[in-house]
C-alpha cells in the first residue's frame, strides 16, 4: 500500500504521475456478474474515454460507474476516480484488475439474462425488398433453394434411382437364395425375407436372414417387424447388392458323423 500511494494512486487519492503511453492487459469484472474477461487498453485514454470502453463489457452505463484498481497480487491500489485524468497516470501494469461498480441500480445478472433483450425482427416484405440480404445473394446466384433447375435435376435423377431399384426388387423372390456384397466387406449367403420399401428410410429395401450372425436385428427395426429371424441374423441392404441364385447354405460341420 505505500508504494501505492507514493505513486498517487491509494484509495481516495488522484492521478499521480504519468508512467509513459502504451498499452496494457487489464483484468475487467464487474459487480453486476461473476465473469471475468481479459482486454488490452491503451493507456492513453482518458479515464471517462475508459469507462465508455468499458461499457461493452460489463453493460453498466459510463455514468453509473465507480472503478478500482487492484494489483496481479489482488490488493487495492487506488480508485480511478477522476474522469479527465489518463489511464497511465495511474499504476497500471499487465495483470491488473479493474473492478467495475455499478451505481445504476441494476441487479446482479440483469446484464446477462438475454431473453429480456428487446430483439428487432423485420417483416417478411421488407426483408425481400432488401438487396444485401443473404437471400437476395442466394436469388441472384441460384443457390440452394433457389436453383430450381437444380433441384428439378436432383430430383429427376432420385425418381430414376427409386425406378431402378424398384425393378431390381420386383426381380427377388421371396425366400429365394442369395449372395449379399456389400462395399469393403467380404460376401455373405442369404434367405430374401421383405422386399419393399420401410418405415426408416426412402426406396426400396431387401431384407435378409443371413446364414450366420452376421446382421444387425432380428428382422424389427424401429418398432416394426418385417420378417422373423433370430437375433443378430437380420439385416437390410439395397438391391444393387443382392444377387439370386442357387446358393447352398453354410456347412458349420455339424452333420452326424458317419
Amino acid at each position: 500500500m505505500k508504494a501505492a500511494a507514493e505513486a498517487g494512486a491509494g484509495p481516495g487519492l488522484g492521478p499521480g504521475p504519468l508512467l509513459g503511453t502504451g498499452s496494457v492487459s487489464l483484468v475487467v469484472s464487474s459487480s453486476l456478474n461473476a465473469f471475468r474477461t481479459h482486454k488490452r487498453y491503451s493507456t492513453g485514454l482518458t479515464i471517462a474515454e475508459f469507462k465508455c470502453k468499458l461499457e461493452l463489457v460489463v453493460g453498466s452505463p459510463a455514468s453509473c460507474m465507480d472503478l478500482e484498481l487492484y494489483g496481479a497480487e489482488e490488493q487495492l491500489l487506488g480508485r480511478l476516480d477522476c474522469d479527465e485524468a489518463l489511464l497511465c497516470s495511474y499504476p497500471v501494469a499487465n495483470g491488473c484488475r479493474v473492478h467495475v461498480i455499478d451505481r445504476s441500480g441494476a441487479r446482479i445478472g440483469e446484464y446477462e439474462d438475454v431473453s429480456r433483450v428487446e430483439k428487432y425482427e423485420m417483416a417478411e416484405s421488407d426483408y425481400e425488398k432488401r438487396p444485401e440480404s443473404l437471400r437476395s445473394f442466394l436469388r441472384q446466384r441460384r443457390w440452394g433453394r433457389y436453383d430450381t433447375e437444380g433441384t428439378r435435376r436432383r430430383a429427376d435423377e432420385q425418381q430414376q434411382r427409386w425406378a431402378q431399384e424398384a425393378a431390381l426388387a420386383a426381380a427377388l423372390p421371396l425366400g429365394a437364395r442369395c449372395q449379399v456384397r456389400l462395399p469393403g466387406q467380404p460376401s455373405k449367403l442369404a434367405t430374401i425375407m421383405y422386399v419393399g420399401q420401410t418405415d426408416f428410410k426412402p426406396g426400396y429395401w431387401v431384407g435378409v436372414r443371413y446364414d450366420e450372425p452376421l446382421g444387425k436385428h432380428d428382422g424389427s427395426v424401429g418398432g416394426r417387424r418385417y420378417f422373423e429371424c433370430q437375433p443378430k441374423y437380420g439385416a437390410f441392404v439395397k438391391p444393387q447388392s443382392v444377387t439370386p441364385g442357387d446358393f447352398p447354405e453354410e456347412d458349420n460341420g455339424l452333420e452326424d458323423e458317419l
